[in-house]
């Protein structure tokens, strides 16, 4: 059964940084805004980001295409965009299904 443990913030992962390396709390945060703003401005740029042994954040373009609205069955367009999605590593998914 999974169970709810909160979420990992910004502030945890500068935490952990101060804690491992030493670097002073500010130091640890502009550190991970540093990170965080690399991975995201690549993506901007349309690169997909991988981390190994984590996964790769893929950016797809999909195409317009025709849905259907599933209370009404009336056919409408959905417009053409970009996603994000998240792939998990072979090694990552091992870690989290096994934990």
């Amino acid at each position: 059964m999974m169970r709810s443990v909160g979420t990992l913030t910004r502030a945890d992962l500068a935490e952990a940084i101060n804690r491992k390396v030493g670097l002073s709390r500010a130091e640890s945060l502009a550190l991970v805004e540093s990170i965080l703003d690399r991975m995201s401005g690549a993506m901007t740029d349309g690169e997909n980001v991988k981390i190994s042994g984590f996964g790769t954040f893929i950016l797809r373009d999909k195409n317009e295409r025709v849905g259907r609205n599933p209370k009404t069955g009336i056919e409408v367009p959905i417009t053409p965009r970009r996603v994000l999605t998240f792939r998990a590593s072979q090694i990552l998914k091992d870690r989290i299904l096994t934990a």
